[in-house]
């Protein structure tokens, strides 16, 4: 339960990496749960505190909606109207719309709202002493932010927040220290491309949001959306310098190759060097596993056919993505309803697969009519039925 068995573990390069995800079941109430890859046991941790602070919420109006993350899918399209203007669909579960990060062999919670508040709340939950704590609160409050771990520090960039006509979405970024236990406001995304649409009416009806972040090569790419509902229009992204502390343009090929899944959203994972991302096409090809190629600013297909249930789910995130031991993982369901962990069959280094891999699920519709000459590219790790719960998110901790 002390801090120097974990840095002795560090230092002689024995520490273990868990996966923890955060489900929600039908009654709106979220959860995590770890797993240990290596044993295939998975362990339910204490719930987040459902009591926060009267100084850290901010009222908002209980007529207004909150977005898409940690919500049913069923409310998927009447909250994504709701975070742009339209007044109804009170929140009733707290911490939706937190966002997750992990440092130092912690996990962290931010934000979100609970009893139709906005928050500033960050919560620190320890494996070593299986509790939460609450740390530093954020400068602003914000839900659905994106969340990154650069150079040991947790960023905090974008999300929503109060707004005269309901939410609107933020700019301003902010890093966490987790040595001193501080919030530091960093420079504000620009969103260079809003600033310069024509006529006032179109910038007031494009909302710009950040619709994903990844710490790749030193620096935290933000790919960005225009959104009016029902539509996301992409418009590439912006990438910040932690040295220079400044905001500059995201490469064109990487901002518009950038897969997004359901509501505009990018997910994606840094494993080793490579980022990776998920394209749920629903062409014949089936989902694709993708590498961003730096060099010549593209993304190149590195498996085919990912064995996940998109055609054959109603869940607003039918998969996530976590790099554990140097290896790309993939968190999904299975048609009996249990959440799966497969692993992906890609290293550090390894050429392009053009092939198409064989299913790991054997029941998985996603994987029939795949040739059995192919090699297997994927393997499950771990599984198990946790009722009627969709996938949220997902960290892995080293401790």
């Amino acid at each position: 339960m002390s801090s120097e068995l974990y840095e002795i573990r560090k230092e002689l390069g024995v520490t273990e990496e868990w996966l923890y995800v955060l489900v929600r079941d039908e009654e709106e109430n979220l959860f995590w749960h770890a797993l240990d890859p290596v044993s295939g046991k998975w362990q339910r941790i204490p719930p987040m505190p459902d009591m926060l602070p009267e100084d850290e919420i901010i009222p908002m109006s209980a007529s207004s909606s909150y977005g898409w993350w940690g919500l049913s899918s069923h409310k998927v399209k009447e909250l994504l109207r709701g975070l742009f203007g339209r007044k109804d669909s009170p929140d009733k579960s707290p911490f939706c719309g937190c966002a997750a990060g992990s440092v130092g062999g912690c996990l962290y919670v931010l934000g979100g709202f609970s009893r139709a508040s906005a928050m500033r709340s960050v919560w620190l939950y320890d494996p070593r002493v299986n509790a939460w704590k609450e740390v530093a609160a954020m400068g602003t409050p914000r839900a659905y932010c994106k969340t990154a771990l650069l150079h040991g520090k947790l960023y905090a960039i974008g999300g929503v927040n109060r707004g005269h006509a309901g939410l609107t979405p933020l700019q301003s970024a902010e890093v966490y220290e987790p040595a001193a236990n501080t919030w530091t406001p960093i420079p504000s995304m620009p969103f260079a491309k809003a600033q310069v649409l024509p006529t006032a009416f179109l910038a007031d009806m494009l909302k710009p949001i950040a619709t994903g972040m990844a710490a790749y090569q030193g620096k935290l790419f933000v790919p960005q959306s225009l959104y009016s509902w029902p539509f996301f229009v992409d418009v590439g992204g912006e990438v910040f310098d932690p040295m220079s502390e400044a905001w500059t343009e995201m490469p064109r090929g990487m901002g518009e190759g950038w897969p997004a899944k359901q509501a505009g959203t990018k997910l994606s994972v840094v494993v080793g060097e490579s980022l990776y991302a998920l394209d749920p096409t629903s062409s014949l090809d089936g989902s694709r596993i993708k590498v961003y190629d730096s060099e010549t600013d593209s993304w190149k297909v590195v498996l085919r056919k990912v064995p996940i249930l998109l055609d054959l789910s109603d869940s607003e995130s039918p998969y996530l993505l976590a790099g554990i031991r140097n290896m790309l993982h993939v968190i999904t369901k299975d048609i009996n309803d249990r959440i799966i962990v497969i692993r992906a069959d890609i290293y550090a280094g390894t050429p392009s697969y053009q092939t198409a891999p064989t299913s790991a699920l054997s029941n998985c519709a996603a994987g029939e009519g795949l040739s059995e000459t192919e090699p297997e590219r994927w393997k499950t790790i771990a599984s198990k039925n946790f009722g009627s719960v969709e996938l949220v998110n997902c960290q892995v901790l080293d401790v």
